[in-house]
């Protein structure tokens, strides 16, 4: 079933209730006052004229000042000064009227289809002769028109609607109800030739966008703003005509009002209303359902919606390992809290595409790319089956609160760096930087490459952690020229990421030389020396396309939007449909740095080529052929992270919300239906993109005021859909649960010869190793035994609450801290003290733990070599550039999992060496059968033997669970203790007050399966 299809049993019981253009009739008595709103200070007016006519010559914040000033003094109704306003009040969409019941009978309610409000537009004189000229209402329009003349604005009032609410009244004495829309024509500001805004008068909820209110939306003003999805529809970016004016010929535009009721009440006494002699015969909605779509994006809560409240008191269990809690439990400083995403706004520039226009940021995407945003169709949602909203599926919605939405923010990766740069590495500080945000903030970091080598004769810069940090606020500030690097980076892995790739050796032979690549070249270099073909990509080291050019998967794309808005073309890529797309950032190729020197290089994950080497493999890449085909069960990167198909069948939808010809209200100067009108797609894909990371995403919903962001979405705000990154902790709880693993006891416990014994096998449903990414990521068995009244009365795998691994005596295991109490000295770090692989646990000091170790050249500075099968030296560690050897990895394999010699020949055709083949093999299991053998069944078993003698009571069932934890207790010691300063101290505040009770993380342990209690037998 479509999701249109879905959506029409739902469309009146939800979205009436819900949508921003839906209300019920309404009076004028809210808009109306008993004196004309006109200017006062002509004198003002005139001296504001020629500030408000040029938005790009002044920053976003003193424009705004001005802006206010003149609109205050209501300087646009200056008729005196030649502007000119529409002959009336006039709808811009149907108004039809259905019959419901009520509580005392029937009534009538009505319903608005408008674009818009009702509105009164005013034109400046220059707007006004050019409407004159090229759009005349008495002749023809000339085939060619001139341009709209820089400086020229149009002031779109908006009311209550239907029109002929006001109808009858003079507009000067209306108030606009729904603030204003406006348009300010400054063709060198922006591609599209707009300065774009709402604006609401003293209040009405507008305020100044910078700086940056508490909500963290979108800005109300500025250019390269959400309006041109409908406004790109139409000729020169607006329908405005000169018969809309007051005191010019012809007639505004007429649309089918059914307001006949608005006197009238049927089926019994008419409603109540407190303190008025003649109450209005339909009740008014409540005012953010009567505002218009445009309005209610501008009143987004100004307070962050949580979805749990954080902890009012650090836990307890967490501030045993978190050092420094003094510090950790303060009031957060200035530097602590993240900028706000109201800056990342990096648009098109009036020259066009080019190299140094190469990276915008999402929001340039939002406008036709959420859904909704039209305030009419609602392509790319269906029904939420919890409650009475809607999900939001578009590409923009459900990739901006995923992890790659989230990665130019996330805390946790921040810290990472963090210790990189101030312990593990401080004298290759640089080249740490600009590598790890070549990832996490790749937009920012590449285009300041680009700019920097452009003015400094190829040298590409050093791309840190300050410029991350850079806002345009306030101005002259000393990141602001930086802001626009800070803004693409904090986007994170953001949709030009990933449109922009290109793969294959057509592709490099076309594009290598091209300017915007000369730095990724020197990247290729540095990171991936000895690959050849796609292994030069490793590292997210990928080759892009020109500025003007995005790639998708749909055959014939329709250009006409974008390129008329941007100056970009879509086209079908080969790329973007493949495993390879992903698997270029999924394959971490890093320099081991020792002393200020490279030693060597490493794989620090393999997760791409864990799925070449699974029974999920495709067996092809863009170039061609990989070595033994396809697997038995071939599947993409994009067919688990990014479904277009679920129980009820594939997915169907347009892909872009955009003003269309046929199925909008009549609007003059549009292009032809052939250009803007858009097909549902089969295989439309949500941009999910999860994996498990729910602790991550918990972040970010409950701290949204310290990491900068709106939890609302720009365009269906929280009355109508749920919030995305409660959709994303669905999406993460959900494949947690049914896509990961299965457990199950292989054989009936039982109970011989003074001891239990049970058999827990895991199956693995994932198409690479689990847990899989960046190695410190890891899952563990909790395995129990009970009594009859389900008292646990042994266990191995217990979890405090802050997710610690403890024995029977809630003492941590061997290897869960590497730190003592102060962060002065590491546990024994020269025994590596970790959980070994176990086939068979007796004891509940032992549990087994599927996770990768590894650890540092020896710091005694004896001899050694860095590899995969290099006896370890040196002491674990969590930094990325320090792996020499491997000391553990025992991830579950996945299902039909290649031999060493299988895995060497596809790494060979990827254009590596033995090495990848090597590294994404597995390391301590000892002769455990489930890790050997020509290829893996996909899990692992382990025997659990219990002496009687060691329970204390009387055993009666068993019950097996796997839990996950994406950031350990010693990973996130390790960060608390090698680093300091805000990166750290925001880590660190939001580990201790994060609440994960009553959520699937409790305990800081995601569950993901469970066998249940099961009996035991006696023999």
């Amino acid at each position: 079933m479509t999701i249109r299809g879905k959506l029409q049993a739902f469309m009146f019981a939800a979205i009436a209730s819900c949508v921003a253009t839906v209300a019920i009739a309404q009076t004028c008595e809210k808009a109306l006052r008993d004196k004309p709103m006109v200017p006062t200070d002509l004198a003002l007016c005139q001296s504001l004229s020629e500030t408000v006519r040029h938005p790009a010559a002044l920053p976003l914040s003193e424009y705004e000042a001005a802006l206010s000033q003149f609109f205050n003094n209501w300087c646009h109704r200056d008729t005196q000064s030649g502007w000119v306003r529409d002959k009336y009040v006039r709808d811009t969409g149907p108004y039809t009227a259905a019959r419901i019941a009520g509580e005392k009978g029937a009534l009538w309610d009505g319903t608005y289809h408008g674009t818009h409000s009702p509105v009164v537009i005013w034109y400046s004189p220059d707007m006004v002769e050019w409407l004159a000229k090229n759009r005349p209402s008495d002749k023809a329009h000339p085939d060619r028109q001139h341009a709209i003349p820089d400086g020229a604005i149009m002031v779109k009032e908006m009311f209550p609607q239907p029109a002929s609410a006001c109808a009858k009244y003079d507009p000067d004495y209306l108030f606009p109800t729904s603030g204003a829309a406006i348009m300010v024509r400054d063709a060198q500001g922006s591609k599209d030739g707009w300065f774009w805004g709402w604006y609401g008068w003293p209040g009405e909820g507008w305020a100044p966008d910078w700086p940056a209110s508490a909500s963290n939306g979108p800005p109300n003003m500025g250019f390269g703003q959400y309006c041109v999805n409908c406004h790109g529809s139409a000729h020169d970016l607006t329908f405005a005509e000169e018969r809309n004016l007051q005191g010019h010929p012809g007639q505004p535009e007429v649309f089918l009002s059914q307001d006949f009721f608005a006197n009238q009440y049927l089926g019994g006494a008419a409603p109540k209303t407190a303190g008025k002699a003649k109450a209005p015969m339909v009740a008014t909605a409540p005012d953010d359902l009567a505002d218009d779509i445009h309005a209610v994006r501008a009143h987004m809560e100004k307070k962050p919606v949580p979805h749990g409240q954080p902890r009012i008191k650090p836990l307890d269990d967490l501030l045993a390992f978190v050092t420094r809690a003094d510090r950790f439990g303060a009031v957060p400083e200035h530097g602590f809290i993240m900028p706000s995403q109201t800056y990342d706004n990096v648009w098109m520039p009036a020259a066009g595409p080019s190299p140094e226009s190469q990276y915008l940021t999402s929001d340039q995407c939002a406008g036709c790319h959420d859904a909704g945003s039209t305030g009419l169709q609602f392509d790319m949602t269906m029904p939420d089956p919890q409650s009475d909203k809607l999900l939001n599926l578009s590409p923009y919605a459900t990739w901006r609160s995923s992890p790659m939405g989230l990665a130019g923010r996330d805390p946790i990766f921040f810290a990472q760096m963090a210790s990189e740069t101030q312990t593990f590495h401080p004298d290759q500080a640089d080249l740490v930087q600009t590598t790890c945000l070549g990832c996490h903030g790749i937009l920012g970091q590449r285009q300041f490459q680009i700019d920097h080598a452009a003015a400094n004769a190829g040298d590409c810069g050093v791309f840190d952690r300050d410029i991350v940090n850079a806002v345009p606020y306030p101005p002259g500030n000393p990141t602001a020229a930086h802001a626009s690097y800070g803004a693409l980076a904090r986007d994170g892995i953001s949709c030009m990421a990933c449109h922009q790739m290109v793969l294959g050796k057509e592709a490099n032979e076309k594009y290598a030389d091209d300017p915007q690549n000369a730095c990724v070249l020197q990247r290729q270099a540095q990171l991936n020396a000895e690959n050849t073909g796609f292994g030069k990509t490793f590292t997210g080291s990928f080759l892009v396309g020109p500025a003007g050019k995005l790639f998708g998967p749909f055959d014939k794309p329709k250009t006409h939007p974008m390129d008329y808005t941007l100056g970009i073309k879509p086209e079908k890529g080969d790329a973007i449909s493949t495993s390879e797309m992903c698997g270029t950032c999924h394959t971490v190729h890093l320099p081991v740095l020792h002393k200020g020197e490279t030693i060597a290089h490493i794989y620090e994950q393999t997760t791409y080529a864990e799925w070449a080497f699974s029974s999920y493999r495709t067996g092809t890449t863009i170039d061609g052929a990989l070595p033994g085909g396809a697997g038995d069960m071939p599947q993409t990167c994009q067919n688990c992270h990014m479904p277009s198909r679920d129980a009820g069948g594939t997915f169907k939808s347009k892909i872009a919300s955009i003003q269309e010809y046929s199925n909008f209200p009549a609007a003059a100067n549009t292009f032809e239906p052939k250009d803007i009108d858009l097909e549902p797609r089969d295989g439309f894909a949500r941009h999910t993109l999860v994996g498990l990371n729910l602790f991550l995403v918990k972040m970010f919903q409950q701290f949204p005021d310290i990491m900068g962001v709106p939890t609302a979405d720009p365009m269906m705000n929280s009355k109508m859909a749920i919030d995305p990154l409660e959709f994303t902790a669905r999406a993460i709880t959900e494949q947690a649960q049914n896509d990961t693993v299965s457990i199950s006891l292989a054989d009936e416990p039982v109970i011989a010869d003074g001891k239990l014994s049970a058999v827990v096998k895991i199956d693995s449903h994932t198409g690479h190793k689990f847990p899989s990414g960046v190695g410190f990521r890891r899952a563990f068995i909790q395995f129990e035994v009970l009594d009859v009244n389900d008292k646990v009365l042994w266990a191995s795998g217990r979890v405090n609450k802050a997710g610690l691994l403890v024995d029977q005596h809630n003492k941590p295991l061997k290897g869960e801290l590497w730190w003592d109490d102060t962060c002065t000295h590491r546990i024994a770090p020269e025994k590596r003290l970790h959980q070994p692989h176990f086939e068979v646990i007796t004891a509940q000091d032992q549990t087994q733990i599927y996770q990768e170790l590894v650890s540092t050249p020896p710091r005694d500075g004896s001899q050694f070599s860095c590899g995969h099968n290099v006896r370890p030296q040196g002491e674990l560690t969590t930094s990325f550039l320090s792996i020499c050897a491997e000391v553990k990895d025992n991830r579950l394999p996945p299902p039909g999992y290649l031999a060493l010699e299988q895995r060497e020949a596809i790494s060979q055709a990827l254009g590596a060496g033995s090495d990848l083949a090597e590294d994404a093999g597995f390391t301590a299991v000892g002769t455990d059968p489930d890790y050997g053998g020509p290829t893996q069944s996909g899990g692992d078993s382990l025997r659990y033997e219990v002496k009687l003698a060691d329970i204390p009571g009387e055993p009666a069932k068993v019950q097996a669970r796997l839990y996950y934890q994406a950031t350990p207790p010693f990973y996130l010691q390790d960060r608390f203790c090698t680093a300091e300063g805000d990166d750290t101290d925001r880590l660190a505040y939001l580990a201790q007050y994060l609440n994960l009770e009553d959520t699937a993380a409790e305990n800081w342990a995601l569950k993901l399966v469970d066998t249940g209690r099961v009996g035991i037998a006696r023999q």
